[in-house]
This record gives C-alpha cells, structure tokens and sequence, in this order.
C-alpha cells in the first residue's frame, strides 16, 4: 500500500503540484482557510475531493462521527485556532450515510474507547427513536439510520455552540455555522437544517 500512496503522491506532482507550483509555493509560506470542517473520519468521505476545495481552503478536523465533544481540550485548540488565529469564516459540520459510528450506537462491545467517545452523539439516536415508531422493514431501519445521521449533525452543532469563543463569534457575524450531509451511495451534498 506504501508504494501505492508514492506512486500516487508522483502523480500528484506530475498533474497537479508542478503545473500549479506558484500556487503550492504560496500555501507553503501560509495558509489562509476559509472554513473549519468538522468530519468524520470515515475512509469514504474526502473532504477536498466532494467538495472540490483546493489545498488550502479547508482546516480540517476529523474524528469518528464527526463529532464535537464538550470540554474536549483537543477540539477547543482547533476551534480557537481556527476561528481567532486562522479567521474562518465558516464552520461546518459534515455528517454521512452508512455512518459507521452511528450504527454502533445500537450494538453493546467490549471496545475500551469507542463506546466513551459515542456517547457524545447518544442524544441523537434517543431524540429520533423517540419520534418515529420502531423499525420492522430494512428500508425502515436505513431511514432510521439516516435520520439519526443527521440529527447528529444538528446535536453537535448544539455543542459547538457550547464554545463560548464560537458564541461569540457567531453573535459577531465573523462566522457562521453550517450542518452538511454527504450521501456516500449518490455523491450528494445537502445542508442539514
């Protein structure tokens, strides 16, 4: 795989990095990003590739659910990087089909870290079971899926909002917040309400 990944990186040169070299110099001496993006880190969803974001235009912060934890030291430096150092101007959070840290939610394991980390998106699946009727069909339980999926976007938006320097940020129309949702089966991106 290593080989594959510096076959690729040659390749990127070739197509990409020689002829856009101005460019690529200039990201090298600084960085200037427009949006913070807060996604999961699922292998399936590149960031700059769905969205068509050049180097440079996105700071990005992934993890499993894409998820933002309260009073998590970790996520607080790059949200203040990226709001007080970095100036973005928009922060997203970006959900996706088949998330697989969704479905774990309903299965118990003996995993040490992962079930502690989901229980940062548990509310999501409790506010969607309770207000549909339980799943009997598997088309049923994918929408089930797909609307815990999404209300998880909404619920960590609600924790962003736990930053005080985002309130703040927010209430100063320097930034503004924004739930995505890609659908891994069509490419689609739409905005999460």
């Amino acid at each position: 795989m290593i080989d594959k990944l510096l076959l690729g990186n040659l390749r990127f040169r070739e197509t990409d990095f020689t002829p856009n070299i101005d460019y690529y110099k200039e990201l090298a001496g600084s960085q200037h990003p427009t949006t913070l993006w807060i996604a999961c880190s699922d292998s399936r969803l590149q960031s700059g590739h769905i969205t068509q974001a050049r180097a440079g235009e996105l700071f990005i912060q992934r993890n499993i659910g894409n998820i933002v934890p309260i009073h998590d030291w970790n996520f607080a430096t790059v949200l203040e990087y990226a709001v007080m150092h970095m100036h973005v101007s928009d922060v997203v959070i970006c959900g996706h089909s088949n998330c697989g840290a969704i479905r774990a939610l309903d299965h118990e394991t003996n995993d040490s870290y992962i079930p502690l980390w989901l229980n940062n998106a548990r509310e999501a699946k409790t506010r969607v079971d309770a207000r549909i009727k339980t799943p009997e069909t598997v088309l049923e339980k994918e929408e089930r899926y797909r609307q815990i999926e999404q209300e998880n976007v909404r619920l960590q938006i609600e924790h962003l909002y736990t930053y005080p320097l985002l309130k703040k940020a927010v209430a100063e129309k320097q930034v503004e917040v924004h739930g995505l949702y890609y659908d891994l089966g069509t490419g689609a991106l739409s905005r999460v309400t």
